[in-house]
C-alpha cells in the first residue's frame, strides 16, 4: 500500500510537472489587462514571465496562486512604472505561498514598491524598486515589504527613494537579506518585529539610517531576536529625514548607522561602519507610550564585535547631541548605548556585550530620560558572553535560489 501511494504521489508531481507552463506578456496597448489576467490565469508550477520593455500601468497588481514564477528580463529591462498609478496601493501584492519574484524593476509606485503577506517562501531575486524623483514625503512607504510571512528570502535587491525603509521585513520569521543595497530611503534595510533573522554582505548608503532593528508593541507579532547583521557596508547615511511625520522612522537622526531599539539577541559584527554623521551603532529604547501590557522596550543581549569602525558621530543630529559629544571629547563615539537597564515590564537581564570601543554609555534612568543622562565613555561595556543565534536556514527550494 505505501509503495502505490508513493507511486500515485509521484505520477501526481509529473503530471503537475508536464502541466506548467509560461504565461509571457509583452509591453504594449493593454499591457495592464494582459499582465493581471496572467497573474490571475496561472496555475501552481507556472512561470509568468515579462518581456523586456516598459510597462506603463495605472492600477496595482496581485497574484495569489501558489508556486509561481513572476520574472522578467532584468531589473533595467523589465520596467513596470506606475507613474500614473490612480490608488494608494503597492505595485504588486502577493498572498500566496512559494512564490518567486525576480528579474524586474518597479518605479514609482503610490503606495510600497512589491509586497508580500502571510506568504510562506517568498523570494525577491534581482530586483530594482526606485522612486525616481529621488527622496521625497509623497513616495511610497516601503520598496520591498514581506510581513506576516515565514521563510523569506532577498537576495540582490535595489531600492532607492522610500519615505519608511526600503527593505523591510515585519512580523516575520526565518529571513535572509543578502547582496543587496538600500540607498536614499529613510530608512535602509530594516527588520521589525521579526524572529531569526540573518542580513549579510549588503550596502546600506546614503540613506537617513542603514540598517534598523526594531521591536514595537500593539502588533499581532512582538518580542523581536535572534538576528545577526554582518559583512555589510554601512557608510554614508547622510539623507536628511523625509518621512511622514508620525511615522516611527520620522526620529532616526540623518547620519545613523545601525540602531537597534527594544529588540532582543542581536549581533552586530563584522561590518564596516563609516561616514555616519550622528552614530555608528546606537542601541536605545523604545520612548513613546504604549499600552500594551506584554511589550518589552528595552534592547538586550545585544553583541557589537570586530566590525571596521570609520569617521562616525561627528555632525550628531539628535536631542542632546551637542552636550553628549562635548562630554565624550568632541565627537560620539562609535557605539552608544543609552544605558537602561530596569523598566516595569522588563522581564529580562539587560545583557550587552560591546567589545568595539569607545562606548558612550548615558546610563539613563529609563527610555527617553536624557534629563538623567550620567554619560560615561569606556574603551569597552559588558562582559557577559552571549551567544550567537545560529544561522538562518532557508527551505532548499529557497536555498538553492540563492546560489
Amino acid at each position: 500500500m505505501i509503495r502505490l501511494a508513493l507511486l500515485a504521489a509521484a505520477a501526481l508531481a509529473v503530471a503537475g510537472a508536464a502541466q506548467a507552463k509560461t504565461l509571457k506578456v509583452a509591453a504594449g496597448a493593454d499591457a495592464q489587462e494582459r499582465l493581471q489576467t496572467a497573474l490571475l490565469d496561472a496555475k501552481p508550477g507556472d512561470v509568468v514571465e515579462i518581456a523586456a520593455g516598459r510597462f506603463e500601468l495605472a492600477d496595482g497588481l496581485s497574484l495569489d496562486v501558489d508556486d509561481v514564477v513572476v520574472k522578467g528580463a532584468g531589473p533595467d529591462r523589465t520596467v513596470l512604472s506606475f507613474k500614473a498609478q490612480a490608488g494608494a496601493g503597492e505595485g504588486l501584492l502577493i498572498t500566496s505561498d512559494r512564490v518567486t519574484v525576480r528579474d524586474l524593476g518597479v518605479e514609482d509606485t503610490r503606495g510600497d514598491g512589491i509586497k508580500a503577506k502571510g506568504a510562506d517562501q517568498i523570494s525577491f531575486i534581482n530586483l530594482r524598486v526606485e522612486w525616481t524623483g529621488g527622496p521625497k514625503e509623497t513616495n511610497g512607504a516601503y520598496g520591498v515589504y514581506p510581513v506576516s510571512s515565514t521563510n523569506v528570502l532577498i537576495d540582490k535587491v535595489v531600492v532607492k527613494g522610500a519615505s519608511d525603509a526600503g527593505i523591510y521585513v515585519g512580523q516575520s520569521k526565518n529571513i535572509v537579506v543578502k547582496r543587496s543595497r538600500a540607498e536614499f530611503n529613510v530608512a535602509g534595510i530594516e527588520i521589525e518585529n521579526s524572529y531569526n533573522a540573518d542580513v549579510f554582505d549588503n550596502v546600506a548608503t546614503r540613506n537617513t539610517g542603514g540598517i534598523l532593528v526594531f521591536d514595537l508593541p500593539n502588533l499581532p507579532q512582538m518580542g523581536g531576536h535572534s538576528h545577526r547583521i554582518y559583512r555589510n557596508k554601512i557608510v554614508r547615511n547622510d539623507t536628511p529625514n523625509f518621512a511622514p511625520k508620525g511615522n516611527i522612522v520620522a526620529n532616526v537622526p540623518v547620519g545613523t548607522g545601525v540602531m537597534v531599539m527594544a529588540n532582543k539577541n542581536v549581533h552586530i559584527f563584522d561590518n564596516e561602519i563609516d561616514g555616519n554623521q550622528s552614530t555608528g551603532v546606537t542601541l536605545v529604547s523604545f520612548t513613546q507610550k504604549f499600552d500594551d501590557k506584554t511589550y518589552n522596550p528595552l534592547p538586550r543581549d545585544v553583541v557589537v564585535r570586530n566590525n571596521r569602525f570609520g569617521r562616525n558621530g561627528f555632525d550628531p543630529k539628535f536631542p542632546g547631541a551637542e552636550i553628549l559629544a562635548k562630554a565624550a571629547g568632541g565627537t560620539i563615539p562609535p557605539v552608544m548605548w543609552d544605558g537602561v537597564t530596569a523598566h516595569p515590564q522588563n522581564a529580562d537581564a539587560v545583557r550587552v556585550r560591546l567589545e568595539d570601543g569607545p562606548v558612550l554609555n548615558l546610563q539613563l534612568a529609563g527610555p527617553g530620560q536624557l534629563m538623567t543622562a550620567k554619560p560615561t565613555v569606556t574603551p569597552k561595556a559588558g562582559d557577559a558572553a552571549i551567544a550567537e543565534p545560529k544561522p538562518v536556514v532557508l527551505p532548499k527550494r529557497q536555498a538553492d535560489l540563492a546560489t
